[in-house]
């Protein structure tokens, strides 16, 4: 598994029901973050994407979609132009596990409601929540708290939510800032998580699906 590139990913969206959307998807690998924001038509400030690169050390590339549907129609070109070309993994942390998950479920009913097909089928997934619940000894399940107990406090700092529900009303108030630096923090966490499995834990201890869904 360490052959393939780490490429974390976490959605942000307006709520949880079937008729909400995506906000924010973002993909974190060692060089640099891609983050994909819909603005529902609101202009952000001119300045977002500089004091977005001044608040984080490794650099964030920002795009700006006006709809989800055209969030998610960059976001296929992204997948296969960029995504594809690499020996990659996708890692999320509850994005989608045996018994639910989050982030991938939804990304196929939106997907479905704008009846685009599936970017992601030639790519791997791993969940790292499920390695960290069979294979650490932690007291909190949540990705905030496996990484405060096992990496220290110095990726959550960066985060400037205290519960990730604050990203839907952050999007709905245009707060566009503190929204892409959470789903930031989250990427990282998430990815920074995975090493550390990987200098853990046997390779056998993951649990490698594919998205495939003629596979």
């Amino acid at each position: 598994m360490t052959e393939l590139m780490t490429i974390a990913f976490d959605i942000e969206t307006t709520g949880f029901e079937t008729e909400d959307e995506l906000t924010v998807i973002g993909f974190d690998s060692a060089v640099a973050s891609r983050v994909f924001l819909n603005t529902g038509g609101t202009t952000p400030p001119e300045s977002l994407a500089e004091r977005l690169n001044e608040t984080f050390q490794a650099p964030v590339q920002l795009s700006l979609h006006d709809s989800e549907q055209d969030l998610l129609t960059d976001l296929a070109t992204f997948v296969t132009a960029t995504l594809r070309q690499r020996d990659a993994k996708l890692v999320a942390y509850n994005g989608e596990r045996w018994n639910g998950g989050f982030d991938l479920p939804f990304l196929r009913t939106r997907h479905c409601r704008h009846g685009l097909e599936w970017p992601f089928g030639a790519l791997p997934y791993v969940d790292v929540m499920d390695v960290f619940e069979t294979r650490f000894n932690t007291s909190n399940d949540s990705l905030s708290g496996v990484c405060e107990e096992l990496l220290g406090a110095g990726l959550n700092e960066l985060d400037p939510f205290s519960d990730s529900r604050e990203a839907v009303s952050a999007w709905a108030d245009g707060r566009f800032e503190p929204l892409v630096v959470h789903n930031v923090a989250d990427i990282r966490r998430t990815r920074a998580l995975m090493a550390l499995a990987e200098r853990y834990c046997s390779k056998s201890d993951f649990s490698m699906k594919s998205l495939d869904p003629i596979a």
